[in-house]
């Protein structure tokens, strides 16, 4: 055990660092290598340039842009293409895309790779959102294995030697996990990763990520797999690791909020103890500097409502903070959110209670996950054409999508 050693939740107390040659950087084709297998999970309306920005300044690893709609790239949507920039500090441009046509997800990724110059695309399968997975897109896809496939393999064709990695869940529920399709066809079809958020889609985020599912995932798959699912520490990470068995992990909730978890990650896995948490003080100046990069970037207006669900996240858990926070719901400009967080105290420390607060999304779960209509016996009819002689297989309709 270190002689000093840094806030720790009691579930983390007895955790080691990293030693030397535990851990292996991640690799993406021959050009782009992770170190810390790291990576930030793509977030609505969270991973924007200026985000993506902070956190990269805080530590290392791969920053993966906001998920974007594969029909809204391909048909060239003003506000999809607004969200699909990259600022002058990013030397791996790497985007999250989702859909259900394979025409539309090649057609999107023609376009991210040839006109802006990305270097690789993600494919969301696991978002559970009713308005992503009633289209068929997000968690709705594998539960189609052969579309799945057909819109995996038009996305790496179309991308050439940029490489293509997927991120899935465990399924849509208990009684219809995809996971075992979802890995076979990732390995198939010529993705180079497979991510892994432990939970189902009913699930959303409510109760524990099954962490020992993913050692089942890893011990199948016949490439590398990244877990996802409460990391809220840098030590989550190596447990993560050492426990399953997986090749690198994806960062969501844990890092809202908290952009300096990304040097506390890259910290533990160098074998280094991180610093102390910021007080109270400096994690405001990180937000200041958070609001003006979006002020910068949105405008004032946007960027100051875009604010304001920062501003509750960064100061979740300080003392005394819940009357501030409330009003910092209601800021209008940075010169008021300067004078309602001059009232705070800066020397309080980083609570610990603070470091596992569930942030941005709440809990509790779906009862039925949103599908398309007839999506479940599209599915049933699709693998039995699969099985069937080709001269005996019906024409399908290639694309998932449903308006």
């Amino acid at each position: 055990m270190p002689a000093a050693m840094t806030t720790r939740s009691p579930i983390n107390a007895d955790v080691p660092l990293a030693a030397p040659g535990e851990f292996a950087p991640l690799a993406l084709g021959e050009q782009i290598s992770v170190w810390p297998p790291v990576v930030l999970a793509p977030m609505a309306g969270v991973t924007n340039p200026p985000y993506r920005s902070l956190c990269r300044r805080q530590g290392a690893g791969l920053y993966v842009a906001e998920m974007l709609h594969s029909r809204g790239l391909a048909e060239r949507d003003r506000r999809t293409l607004s969200m699909a920039s990259f600022g002058d500090d990013e030397t791996v441009r790497s985007i999250q895309i989702f859909g259900a046509d394979p025409l539309a997800m090649a057609n999107a990724t023609e376009f991210l790779v040839q006109e802006l110059g990305v270097h690789h695309v993600d494919i969301n399968m696991g978002c559970p959102v009713r308005k992503v997975t009633a289209r068929g897109g997000g968690s709705a896809l594998p539960a189609r294995p052969q579309l799945m496939a057909r819109c995996l393999a038009a996305v790496v064709g179309a991308a050439g030697s940029v490489p293509v990695t997927i991120k899935v869940r465990l399924g849509l529920d208990d009684d219809q996990l995809t996971w075992q399709d979802a890995v076979d066809i990732a390995a198939d079809e010529g993705a180079r990763w497979i991510g892994v958020h432990a939970r189902t889609a009913a699930q959303l985020y409510s109760g524990n990520a099954r962490w020992e599912v993913l050692g089942e995932i890893k011990s199948r798959a016949r490439l590398p797999v990244l877990g996802n699912g409460d990391i809220w520490e840098a030590f989550d990470a190596l447990r993560m690791m050492r426990s399953t068995g997986v090749d690198g992990v994806i960062i969501g909730r844990g890092c809202l909020g908290r952009p300096w978890l990304f040097r506390e990650l890259a910290d533990v896995f160098a074998g280094k103890e991180p610093d102390e948490p910021p007080s109270l003080g400096e994690v405001l100046v990180i937000l200041r500097e958070h609001g003006q990069l979006l002020v910068d970037f949105f405008g004032e207006r946007k960027g100051v409502l875009e604010l304001r669900k920062w501003c509750a996240w960064y100061t979740k858990g300080f003392a005394n903070s819940s009357r501030a926070r409330d009003a910092l719901q209601r800021i209008e400009t940075l010169a008021a959110m300067d004078e309602l967080l001059a009232h705070l105290d800066p020397s309080l420390p980083f609570p610990r209670k603070a470091l596992r607060i569930s942030r941005g999304k709440r809990g509790g779960s779906q009862e039925k996950v949103a599908l398309p209509p007839q999506w479940l016996d599209l599915a049933a009819r699709e693998a039995l054409d699969q099985r069937a002689p080709v001269a005996q297989r019906d024409e399908r309709d290639e694309g998932g999508e449903r308006e």
